[in-house]
């Protein structure tokens, strides 16, 4: 079933207004019932008062017989009994202190006395002779249909009670009044529950709505589609789950992308090493073949080619260290021992060791140094391999007689440049010269494994060294090397 959590948000919203509905039914029926009686009894209690008042003169000092000889009479006393159910709208009995019984109206015909009173309401009578007015449904048994009785003492000039007003009225419109009011209160709550049920149901479907889109979106990341985005723009919990998510699509297309990029560099590695390693093996095995197949007999051209097995040999060993070298860089838990080193030293050492490499061109090298404060932090022979390596390729791009500047300065880092006048690089090659075997076909470079730069690179990454290459077709190529100065106060 579709959107299970509305449908169950929808029913559970909606059971939990039926309890509060059931529960509001029965507390306001209590209450409406209290309060219809409370009203009734104040009614009847200030009636049954002003009939006490009217009866206190004839009352007071009257024996039995002439009350119920007034009674008969046509004086006042006997009128005003008369019309004593009709005045009160309600039938009306008269207690006097001889407990003689006087009733009017239709209950007269029936000629009750007071032993015809049943035994709580005796009690009645009895509390209001003691002065009290008292409340009763005593009477309903006699009466044959259930009333609400109020007993009221009747006073006379010295405060004795001379007389109980028992002012009957029936409960059967009380009982009608509380069933219409329950009828209207079902009625209104089962409208109010309809509509709390629809309301509830929208509003579920609404808060389900995000959820289902977020249900979708990581279905569609768990298919590799990671290019899906939530849109959901909220600032509650479930805002912050769909944002999280956005995040983990944006995470793993960047490790999607990245994962691709090494999977290039890694075929691009194979094929490069493969490219590297065929060409050499080719001209080794082509000699040894021809040297095995007496097709070289001459000792000189023997020499020869042993020769130039001998210098694919040595290419191939240089190229099996540069890799090696490159492994050991690129593994992060490769540890570079690193130590206060002089950089000036450094790079007095590297100029040595150029001008040996540059002597059979003719290649003068320079060095200019503009502070001997020049402590950093590093691996002497890592150090001096990176600035061998541009050493190195500037010696081999430079015309006979070529000139090649090292200047090393100062200002908040230290600063090297190795300078060349050689052919320069094309601007669309410089982004690539530190990749994995980017080499030119230049006939200067028909010795090198394309690892060099790359190499040096990775140097200058486990050092915080950061390069900056200008070169122009024609004039020449500069490495700048920003190399951050050694702090002995920083740990």
């Amino acid at each position: 079933m579709k959107n299970k959590i509305s449908v169950r948000l929808a029913v559970y919203f909606a059971l939990a207004l039926l309890v509060f509905a059931v529960a509001i039914s029965f507390t306001f029926t209590a209450l409406f019932r209290q309060h219809t009686l409370d009203m009734t009894k104040q009614d009847l209690e200030a009636r049954a008062a002003v009939i006490a008042e009217k009866l206190s003169p004839y009352l007071d000092n009257q024996t039995h017989d002439s009350a119920q000889n007034a009674g008969q009479s046509g004086t006042g006393y006997g009128a005003f009994l008369r019309n004593l159910d009709a005045i009160a709208m309600a039938d009306v009995w008269i207690v006097d202190k001889n407990l003689d019984m006087v009733t009017s109206g239709a209950v007269a015909s029936k000629n009750y006395t007071y032993q015809d009173l049943p035994l709580g309401a005796e009690e009645v009578v009895s509390e209001v002779f003691a002065g009290k007015t008292t409340f009763s449904e005593s009477f309903s048994s006699l009466l044959e249909t259930p009333v609400l009785t109020v007993g009221t003492p009747i006073f006379g000039e010295t405060g004795e009670v001379v007389g109980v007003v028992l002012l009957h009225s029936s409960a059967l419109g009380m009982d009608d009044a509380i069933a219409q009011g329950i009828i209207i209160l079902i009625i209104s709550i089962g409208v109010a529950l309809a509509v709390s049920i629809f309301i509830s149901t929208r509003l579920s479907l609404t808060f389900t709505r995000p959820l289902t889109a977020i249900k979708n979106t990581t279905q569609k990341l768990a298919k590799g589609d990671y290019s899906v985005r939530t849109d959901i723009k909220r600032t509650d919990e479930i805002g912050t789950l769909a944002s999280s998510i956005d995040v983990l699509a944006v995470r793993l297309r960047e490790a999607e992308r990245q994962s691709e990029k090494f999977e290039k560099m890694r075929n691009d590695f194979v094929a490069g090493v493969s490219h590297e390693l065929r060409t050499p093996l080719t001209v080794i095995r082509g000699s040894l073949e021809a040297l095995l197949d007496g097709v070289v007999t001459d000792p000189d051209r023997a020499r020869e080619y042993m020769g130039q097995m001998l210098s694919e040999t040595r290419l191939l060993q240089r190229l099996v260290g540069d890799l090696l070298d490159l492994a050991k860089l690129q593994n992060m838990d490769f540890k570079t021992e690193k130590q206060p080193v002089p950089l000036c030293d450094i790079l007095r050492d590297a100029k040595r060791g150029a001008e040996n490499v540059a002597a059979p061109k003719e290649v003068s090298v320079s060095l200019e140094l503009g502070s001997e404060d020049c402590v950093m932090l590093g691996d002497w022979d890592r150090i001096r391999q990176m600035f061998m390596v541009v050493i190195d390729n500037a010696i081999k791009f430079s015309p006979r007689g070529g000139e090649i500047a090292i200047r090393l300065w100062k200002d908040k880092n230290l600063f090297v440049s190795i300078k060349d006048n050689g052919r320069g690089i094309p601007k669309d090659e410089l982004p690539d010269i530190f990749d994995k075997f980017a080499k030119t076909d230049h006939p200067a470079n028909q010795g090198g494994t394309g690892l060099g730069l790359a190499i040096a690179k990775q140097i200058a990454v486990r050092h915080d060294i950061s390069i900056n290459v200008q070169s122009e077709v024609g004039a020449g190529t500069e490495f700048i090397f920003v190399i951050p100065k050694y702090d002995p106060d920083k740990k």
